[in-house]
């Protein structure tokens, strides 16, 4: 699979992009708590930390969704065939910085892949992108995720800038309710892009993901 510029003449969502892609605010939030029980037992069997196990969970979600792989151009809108991700990681001084997350499909293919980069950036400082090897991965192709493990946050808004379409997604602290372990996601995404249901598809993936990890 390439990347492809999508006929805008057939697209069922045209209006929806003509609508939305207008306003000075596009981008709306869900936030949903998801299962995490076990997750820190299950993912060291892939040689994975929570972290990482949820970052790729995600990933590979929104991978399944068109939505969250596509893109503005000034004529229409564009898919990639793939797309990455982007997080941050906190640095031994106290920052943070940026670090890519390419893609790879197994969650130990993954971890193995981001482990290196994590150490680079955390023992980095000064420029956010300091330590970073994005390597071939475009940025527009990436999912900008964050992690918040001191907060059980309930809502949560993402930073963008002008122009700025690309899906965010936002980690919170476990939290125990009636013997389960539930962890906030919230994702941020352009409206001209992604309804609803692309949300609840991306949630339903998310949860399937970190339940056969």
């Amino acid at each position: 699979m390439q990347d492809r510029d999508i006929p805008l003449d057939t697209w069922p969502r045209r209006a929806a992009l003509e609508h939305f892609r207008r306003m000075a605010q596009p981008a709306f939030s869900v936030t949903v708590p998801v299962d995490v029980t076990g997750l820190r037992e299950r993912a060291a069997r892939h040689g994975a930390t929570p972290w990482l196990a949820y970052h790729h969970a995600a990933l590979e979600a929104a991978n399944g969704i068109d939505g969250m792989h596509q893109t503005l151009t000034a004529d229409g809108v564009r898919e990639f065939a793939v797309i990455h991700a982007s997080t941050t990681v906190l640095r031994d001084d106290g920052s943070f910085g940026f670090l890519t997350l390419p893609r790879e499909p197994s969650l130990a293919a993954f971890a193995a892949r981001a482990k290196p980069g994590i150490e680079r950036v955390r023992r980095a400082s000064g420029d956010l992108f300091a330590a970073d090897d994005s390597g071939d991965v475009r940025e527009e192709t990436l999912v900008h995720m964050t992690a918040l493990p001191w907060l059980a946050f309930t809502a949560f808004t993402h930073a963008r800038g002008q122009g700025d379409d690309r899906p965010k997604v936002a980690f919170g602290r476990f939290n125990e309710v009636n013997g389960r372990l539930l962890m906030p996601v919230a994702v941020d995404v352009h409206h001209a892009l992604c309804d609803g249901s692309h949300m609840g598809r991306f949630f339903e993936r998310l949860q399937a993901n970190l339940d056969a990890i």
